[in-house]
């Protein structure tokens, strides 16, 4: 007798509560339609990173972007994109375009971004960063990338803010004028590193963003960093939500992925989905247990929090 019909006629011979019905659908998934299920794409579209998940996927970055496609993931991030040579930035334009997968933002970084700060209004700084917009240009072709981080930097406290302000905007204008006739977007990152960072609230970006009033000059909504500095998240999503046009995720405390932390995500996630959200949710965080298992953990979190629908 097949060990399978031998366990069917012991259930029925025992009367256990389980059943017949529950016994068959304990059994009814195959290990092929289970991989089916776990590799399709996502709701919103989430974007790993290089590393994320290499002890799966190898040291190889064009292999770990293959491993990203089949975990059923479209787009990637790659924050040091601009500082890889043209061959390997063509190879990872490449990769994208066969696989369908989309790039996410990479830093437009012409050094100390943080500390090089555009309040100053120092010539200097502007300069570099116009310079570093126009290199970010044509790298951003490679891989058909449409979004590019940037941060202003710290706070001037030799000026008063309202200086400070209209020299970032200023720089901001300048910024658009680059990126503008290519489509691009640059995307201001609101962070809570420090308290000496000028843009560390989202109505602060948001009043950026309207004074520049170009296309190419939106809020990076990075949900970890929002959550340390104003919370709140849905409300202000909602406040800023015309000028939102890319959007990072981390759990807090940790900024480890989603499930780990104090972020209701499956609720967040299904607020910006019905909102008609289409872009890159970027997946900036760490994994909360190391090796192998901790990357499918990470996944299995995602699963869990990508299934409001």
């Amino acid at each position: 007798m097949k060990r399978s019909q031998f366990l069917r006629n012991s259930l029925v011979a025992t009367g256990t509560a389980l059943g017949i019905g529950a016994f068959e659908n304990t059994f009814a998934t195959s290990p092929k339609k289970e991989k089916a299920k776990t590799n399709q794409p996502f709701n919103l579209n989430y974007a790993p990173h290089k590393g994320l998940f290499k002890n799966h996927a190898g040291d190889n970055f064009i292999d770990e972007i293959k491993y990203y496609h089949e975990l059923g993931f479209r787009a990637i991030e790659d924050n040091g994109y601009l500082k890889r040579s043209v061959k390997e930035q063509e190879e990872i334009g490449n990769t994208l375009a066969k696989l369908g997968m989309t790039m996410g933002v990479f830093v437009v970084d012409g050094g100390d971004n943080w500390k090089t700060s555009l309040t100053t209004g120092k010539k200097e700084f502007l300069d570099k960063f116009v310079e570093t917009c126009q290199k970010s240009v044509e790298a951003a072709k490679r891989c058909n990338a449409k979004w590019l981080t940037v941060v202003p930097g710290f706070y001037e406290r030799k000026l008063p803010y309202g200086n400070q302000f209209a020299n970032v905007v200023e720089a901001m204008r300048r910024g658009a004028e680059v990126f503008e006739p290519h489509g691009l977007i640059m995307v201001l990152e609101t962070l809570s590193d420090t308290p000496e960072l000028f843009l560390q609230q989202t109505h602060e970006t948001y009043a950026v963003c309207k004074a520049v009033n170009s296309p190419s000059c939106k809020i990076l909504y990075d949900i970890y960093h929002m959550q340390r500095t104003e919370g709140n998240l849905i409300v202000n999503i909602d406040r800023c939500w015309d000028e939102i046009a890319y959007i990072q995720i981390g759990d807090n405390p940790g900024r480890k992925e989603p499930t780990t932390g104090e972020i209701n995500y499956k609720n967040l996630f299904k607020h910006i989905y019905n909102k008609g959200y289409k872009g890159v949710m970027g997946m900036e965080h760490g994994k909360s247990v190391g090796g192998k298992e901790g990357e499918i953990k990470l996944v299995d979190a995602y699963r869990e929090v990508d299934s409001f629908l």
